[in-house]
């Protein structure tokens, strides 16, 4: 005894002679022929860059994106290196694979020691290419440490010096009593360890020469300030 067949629910079934049915089976048929097609037709041999690498800009805290386009047949290994060093993929630097023909690293929550030359190697059994290009990391203008106040004999040299940094690196002032300090013999101002510190110096010091001290810093990003007080005795 044969049992009654279940009509499908509304809605799950297609009528084949329906014209819109027939048009997307054949747009299906096309799209596979194609596809098929295309991976019979490429050629197997080395890696080639067809898009190279491009310069990107991070500000600091946010994230990059470097990629490139590549033909490879078959598909290739990929490796991304930081100055020389190997980038494992993780929740800092990220190997995306977005389609076929196209690579990325995202390097996220981005900090100055990001800056430096990336590059992609792309390997298969036929051979292997590179490219290379620079991620340039942009940091607000910051006095990570200020000036410490200073009590200072008359004739002796004061020295003030506060620690900086900031990408591009920042623009520096020294003020007293909010005016700009000027160089001359007795006041020098420099800056010294690859543009990390700054220093305000103070030959034979005088009595005028106490005060409210400012160093001011300043980039495309951001400004900071710091205070210390001297006192001549």
């Amino acid at each position: 005894m044969s049992k009654a067949k279940t009509a499908p629910p509304p809605g799950c079934t297609l009528n084949i002679n329906d014209p819109q049915v027939q048009e997307a089976a054949i747009r299906i048929q096309a799209s596979y022929r194609g596809h098929r097609s295309r991976k019979e037709l490429r050629e197997k041999g080395p890696p080639k860059i067809l898009q190279e690498l491009k310069d990107v800009v991070l500000v600091e805290g946010s994230a990059a994106k470097l990629e490139c386009r590549v033909s490879a047949f078959p598909d290739p290994f990929i490796v991304w290196y930081k100055d020389g060093k190997e980038l494992k993929d993780g929740p800092k630097y990220r190997y995306v694979f977005e389609d076929p023909d196209f690579v990325a690293l995202v390097v996220r929550d981005g900090v100055l020691t990001d800056l430096g030359k990336y590059t992609v190697k792309i390997k298969n059994p036929f051979g292997q290419t590179s490219g290379s290009a620079c991620i340039l990391v942009e940091v607000p203008a910051k006095i990570s440490k200020g000036p410490g106040s200073i009590k200072a004999k008359r004739g002796t040299t004061v020295v003030l010096k506060a620690e900086i940094s900031g990408e591009p690196p920042p623009d520096v002032a020294w003020l007293k009593d909010g005016d700009d300090i000027d160089e001359d013999d007795r006041w020098v101002h420099l800056r010294k360890s690859c543009k990390t510190n700054t220093i305000l110096t103070i030959k034979n010091a005088k009595s005028s020469d106490a005060g409210k001290y400012e160093v001011f810093v300043e980039n495309n990003l951001g400004t900071d300030q710091s205070f210390a007080r001297v006192d001549i005795l």
